[in-house]
């Protein structure tokens, strides 16, 4: 059972933003529930279906599948595998959630995922009804409020830098009809929870507001200071560096050497693919390929100009996504990571594949850029370098837009890092 904290409180009042920041600081996992809902509501308004009317809305939810993914520290929404994080932030689709969210069977419909994430991890779920109903017994219960005006005022500024119209007369309209709204609904209004410490955040800042709750949540749990001094007086996983040169069993490099030039070939039909730096690529195996993430295609750019096998380290969600999806990826070497636990599992099985004389791709931003641009790395190539003592090559793939026939794509291989160079 994971630490669990509570944060409650009316519409604008910050909840989400501040909820965002403070699992950032105490490495937990944040649960948007206002988003589930609010994906509930985009469904149904785009099946012309009015969010108050409870027999229409109930009559769809057979066909909606609803998630929550994580890339890196991004929270994504899923709505039937469409990713609409940014389409549920109108005033509309708010005011759509407070509607779909007086419904009982709307509510059970989500209740289940909610408790699910909480009791596999520390989490910090927001929403309107988690300390009071989701999650009754929550380590830390906040319920953060503002003034009207106050969260008004921050919605307009908030919907005006992405382009929305709407006058402030009409953001705080919105504001005080949600506030009514979710405080009067017949099922879980909202409410402070008995034992819920108040937070008003109408006269600090955003800064103010995430130290004070922070603060509060160290205070009553004890756990998170614990926690924090056995991570930073944790040792390095002893393990002897690799020994290179290994030769991967004969049998399964006939079938890489006779599928390799079949995939080059067909990518090279499909896309305008050219390489760079190719002299820089080891012949030989237990090297760590350390690249960008652009799309789902990166392992196979890495893989096809290299004479050894290479095996992935990829996030532990593709593992749970479709039995076909997992089978096929670990037939192509991929392996699971949990990422932000420190995964030691990984770490051994990281060097296990680099023993067998396989390569090791990581990708170090920890998710797929969707721009091009780099993003901040993350320690586990310098980590898993220092403790085999092999050779880091860098890789950048960059393509404009998204993946499409035809689409110029330049994969680059940088020259070998050994572990020296790298001060490790």
């Amino acid at each position: 059972m994971g630490i669990n904290v509570a944060l409650d409180g009316p519409s604008g009042a910050g909840n989400s933003t501040i909820a965002k920041m403070l699992a950032k600081k105490l490495k937990y996992v944040y649960v948007d529930t206002g988003a589930l809902y609010r994906s509930i509501a985009y469904y149904v308004i785009s099946k012309d279906v009015k969010p108050d009317d409870a027999q229409s809305v109930n009559a769809l939810l057979g066909e909606i599948d609803v998630k929550l993914a994580y890339e890196g520290d991004a929270q994504k929404v899923l709505l039937n595998g469409e990713d609409v994080s940014d389409k549920i932030r109108t005033p509309e689709i708010s005011m759509g959630a407070s509607a779909v969210s007086a419904i009982p069977e709307v509510r059970e419909f989500l209740f289940s995922l909610q408790q699910n994430i909480a009791k596999e991890n520390d989490i910090i779920m927001d929403g309107r009804d988690i300390g009071t109903v989701v999650l009754p017994n929550a380590d830390v219960k906040i319920f953060l409020t503002a003034t009207a005006e106050e969260r008004a005022n921050r919605r307009y500024k908030e919907l005006s830098e992405k382009g929305d119209t709407s006058t402030y007369e009409e953001v705080l309209q919105d504001i005080i009809q949600r506030d009514y709204n979710d405080t009067h609904r017949e099922i879980a209004p909202l409410k402070k929870a008995d034992d819920a410490i108040e937070v008003d955040s109408t006269e600090l800042s955003l800064e103010q507001v995430v130290d004070k709750i922070y603060g509060i949540i160290l205070d009553k749990t004890g756990k998170t200071e614990k926690a924090e001094k056995r991570v930073s007086a944790r040792k390095l996983p002893e393990a002897e560096p690799v020994v290179r040169g290994k030769k991967l069993n004969p049998i399964k490099m006939i079938f890489y050497n006779i599928l390799r030039p079949i995939v080059i070939f067909l990518f090279k039909c499909y896309y305008n693919l050219s390489y760079e730096g190719k002299e820089n690529i080891p012949k030989d195996g237990s090297n760590i390929f350390a690249s960008n993430h652009r799309s789902y295609t990166d392992p196979v750019l890495i893989a096809m100009p290299t004479r050894v096998p290479c095996s992935y380290m990829a996030k532990d969600e593709l593992f749970h996504q479709n039995v076909f999806f997992t089978l096929l990826i670990k037939a192509f070497g991929a392996f699971p990571v949990t990422r932000g636990k420190g995964d030691t599992a990984a770490i051994d099985l990281s060097m296990e594949k680099l023993n067998k004389g396989r390569n090791l791709v990581i990708f170090p931003e920890g998710t797929r850029s969707k721009d091009g641009k780099v993003g901040k790395g993350k320690t586990g190539v310098a980590l898993i370098a220092a403790l085999a003592q092999v050779p880091v090559i860098p890789v950048g793939i960059s393509f404009e837009g998204k993946l499409k026939f035809r689409r110029k794509i330049v994969v680059r291989f940088g020259k070998p890092i050994s572990a020296e160079e790298l001060n490790i």
